[in-house]
């Protein structure tokens, strides 16, 4: 505890702490900004391949699916590796399909790259790792869900921007057919740019580089097993499934409006492609803010409830969520969806920042485990998401029924319980954490 970093000081990069703060929270924004890039592109893309509902159906579950494998791997090679190491080599593999996707000419050929460019959502995991191990108990979720909020930041962002990317590129002179696969390389681009910045200036813990310190006889806390024994460990954690299906419930639907919310603005509303972009761009942009909130409402209720307080805050923030998605799904005008998509959708990104305001206190000894295997579960509720629209063959009703699987999903929150014996450890490390600071200010950095 006395090298983490007890405060948020974001206006400073000194510290390794801050540094791994504003660099994960980056690297997510570009893999979620690449992730999603062609979402805002896909009503003009599904005219010029003259994609089916059924074919858009699968480009929208392939979009996560890959992800679910990814997220379970990269937990265990932060353990092995170091997440400096695994985030470097995540954004430059992660960009070869986003540039691939550009020449694709064939059905086919675009569902394959959409399937592969979900590899850069596992960038998550790395991010919720590498900022569980540098902060205190007292921060750690604020930390968490700022970094990850801000990260996710990118999905909305793709949505605004990228339809004007586009419209820039086309008043170069080039055809729509070659403009929407020119913008691609945007994304692409920053990837390559981000991952230099991560190998540059990033250090895997508050010591050092975990090869380094294995090299010289010392190990980080979850780096004293081996990564596979980790995430078995982790998976053998009831608390870990659980927050599995809550993840499903809040990050799950999440990606699902993100990959869905733009065409449903086109084809529902009638609105044309760069205001749908706007729309569907307003629920990715809560990120900025209402996920740190989660965070920060788990830290403070935690200082005066106790550990168990944070389990029952997820709880509440999931039934918010399904109430809002269920009102959702009845809108008949455009003001009032825009409305109800940010009303559910703040609830939303709060339970996902107060899920992994949760994830570091489940088991410290199997970090990237944890956080990996709870990652996976936001992807799957994401893929399930997709199945059910194709089953339905209507987002709107789809959003309905989501709205009452969220709320059902809730009730695991609540079953998210900690012994006395646990409670008091996690009680002895806050305490730790926080009567070091005062006799080292200068070992933590950080102002919650």
């Amino acid at each position: 505890m006395s090298s983490k970093a007890t405060r948020i000081e974001l206006f400073q990069l000194r510290t390794p702490q801050m540094r791994a703060f504003h660099l994960s929270w980056l690297a997510f924004f570009v893999c979620f900004f690449a992730w999603f890039a062609v979402a805002p592109l896909m009503p003009l893309i599904k005219g010029e391949f003259h994609l089916s509902k059924d074919q858009l159906a699968n480009i929208s579950i392939a979009a996560v699916a890959v992800t679910v494998f990814g997220r379970l791997i990269v937990g265990p090679l932060c353990d092995r590796f170091g997440p400096r190491r695994t985030y470097t080599w995540l954004l430059v593999l992660g960009a070869i399909p986003v540039f691939g996707i550009a020449f694709a000419h064939s059905y086919a050929s675009f569902l394959f790259f959409r399937l592969a460019i979900g590899i850069a959502g596992a960038g998550f995991v790395i991010t919720q790792y590498h900022t569980s191990v540098m902060f205190a108990p007292n921060v750690v979720g604020t930390a968490n869900a700022a970094a990850a909020g801000w990260g996710n930041a990118g999905g909305g962002v793709a949505q605004s921007v990228m339809p004007w990317v586009l419209a820039a590129v086309v008043a170069l002179g080039v055809q729509q057919g070659m403009g929407w696969r020119a913008a691609m390389f945007v994304p692409g681009v920053a990837m390559l740019i981000v991952a230099a910045l991560y190998w540059r200036y990033g250090q895997d813990c508050p010591h050092g580089d975990y090869r380094e310190l294995r090299a010289m006889g010392v190990l980080t806390e979850s780096g004293k097993a081996s990564g596979w024994r980790v995430f078995a460990t982790a998976a053998s954690n009831y608390r870990v499934w659980m927050l599995f299906v809550t993840y499903a419930g809040c990050f799950g639907i999440e990606l699902f409006v993100h990959g869905v919310a733009a065409s449903y603005y086109v084809d529902r509303f009638g609105l044309d492609l760069s205001h749908a972009g706007l729309a569907a761009g307003s629920f990715g942009l809560l990120a900025l803010f209402a996920r740190a909130l989660g965070g920060i409402a788990s830290d403070r209720l935690s200082r005066g409830h106790g550990l168990a307080s944070r389990s029952w805050l997820l709880g509440a923030l999931m039934l918010g969520e399904g109430l809002g998605l269920l009102w959702f799904s009845n809108t008949q005008t455009v003001s009032l969806a825009v409305a109800a998509m940010i009303t559910f959708g703040l609830f939303t990104h709060m339970a996902c920042g107060a899920t992994y305001a949760l994830v570091p206190f489940i088991d410290r000894k199997s970090l990237g485990g944890v956080a990996g295997n709870v990652g996976a579960g936001g992807n799957v509720g994401a893929v399930a998401a997709g199945f059910l629209l194709k089953s339905t063959g209507s987002v709107q009703h789809t959003f309905a029924l989501l709205g009452g699987f969220v709320i059902a999903g809730s009730l695991c929150a609540l079953a998210v319980r900690f012994s006395a014996e646990h409670t008091a450890r996690e009680e002895e490390l806050y305490q730790e954490a926080l009567g070091l600071n005062q006799v080292e200010p200068a070992a933590s950095s950080v102002a919650a």
